[in-house]
């Protein structure tokens, strides 16, 4: 299923508060105007008789309706605001600055309606937004072999003891801990929702997370146990495997991915994320869904808190499995990711190039 579509009134109900939770899954199309919008658009709402909900703008337009030219439902939401759009470009430019409110006065924007643009699209401002960035930067240094100090003025940072406790509030320890003798390999890879951290040996993918997502540094410390203590930083031919196959995904070209996974779990915990595994781009399941397909209809919650342990983002989609009226439900990388997310696949079904990913032990 794509999603369990609410009821007319609680989508046009949606439509007048502008609610956020259905944006890119449903659209509303305007039989007086002929055209089609997000349901967060800020143009006067229509009649309830000239509206009907789609769920893809593939079927919006095959319904003979063109795209809002105020809320732009063919482009993700965030690269059509005019505050957004110039400060993520200006932060590509210089990632290693120390951005503050006066550069964002500078450049003719208000702060606070910068951030509160920011904190809707992604979950976070501009400035902590930037922040992680320089982090990047820095972390970049050390798997490339430099030293603490190089990455500490790569990322910024004028105090070693400041960065020393940035970085170990990602990652759960400082960057002077990590070990000259690895078994696994962390680096970061990009992605258009934000940086992540990729744990890799020379065969498998362990790790794949947003760096700013909670559970990271539990999720790090039981691999560092895992790998009795032998995480340094770097990156194998997984790493880059998996970066190339994000930039095709991210780019709509496919939605299949084929780097090797090493799943840490119980048993039941990998029959869950195999499940997950099935689901092809383009559809989503609910919990019970899952249970049922797993011969364990009445298991839940527990199918729910595998689905919350999943600790290799996107590539395991927990990111498809929605509540069982079709909202959307907790995502340890944010629902503001998750909805992007789901956005961005419906163009894998719309295209017909959905397949199913293969099973990965």
């Amino acid at each position: 299923m794509l999603m369990t579509r609410p009821d007319f009134d609680t989508l046009y109900e949606a439509l007048l508060n502008r609610d956020p939770s259905y944006d890119g899954r449903v659209f509303v199309c305007v039989a007086s105007t002929g055209i089609f919008c997000r349901l967060t658009c800020p143009a006067r709402k229509p009649k309830r008789e000239n509206c009907t909900f789609l769920e893809t703008v593939g079927e919006c337009i095959d319904a003979g309706f063109r795209p809002c030219k105020r809320c732009k439902p063919t482009t993700p939401e965030a690269s059509a605001d005019s505050v957004v759009k110039p400060l993520i470009e200006a932060l590509e430019k210089r990632p290693g600055y120390r951005w503050g409110e006066p550069d964002i006065v500078s450049m003719g924007l208000d702060p606070s309606t910068v951030r509160r643009a920011f904190k809707r699209h992604f979950g976070m401002t501009f400035l902590e937004m930037a922040r992680q960035r320089r982090l990047q930067e820095g972390f970049s240094t050390l798997a490339e072999g430099g030293k603490v100090i190089d990455a500490q003025i790569t990322a910024g940072f004028e105090s070693p003891s400041a960065f020393r406790e940035a970085f170990a509030k990602i990652l759960g320890q400082a960057p002077g801990t990590f070990s000259d003798d690895p078994l696994l390999m962390a680096d970061w890879v990009s992605s258009p929702l934000g940086p992540l951290i990729a744990v890799a040996d020379r065969t498998q993918l362990h790790l794949l997370e947003f760096l700013d997502r909670k559970a990271l540094p539990a999720e790090f410390r039981k691999l560092q146990t895992f790998a009795k203590g032998r995480i340094g930083f770097g990156r194998t031919g997984v790493t880059d495997q998996i970066q190339e196959e994000l930039d095709r995904f991210f780019a709509g070209k496919s939605g299949v991915f084929e780097t090797p996974l090493a799943l840490h779990g119980s048993a039941f915990t990998r029959d869950v994320w195999r499940e997950l595994l099935k689901i092809p781009a383009g559809r989503t399941r609910s919990y019970s869904d899952l249970a049922s397909e797993l011969g364990r209809p009445t298991a839940v919650r527990a199918v729910a808190r595998a689905n919350g342990a999943n600790q290799i983002a996107i590539v395991v989609p927990c990111h498809r499995v929605l509540g069982a009226d079709g909202s959307l439900t907790g995502y340890g990388g944010g629902l503001w990711r998750k909805q992007r997310l789901i956005e961005l696949e419906r163009s894998y079904a719309e295209a017909g190039q959905v397949s199913a990913d293969r099973l990965r032990a």
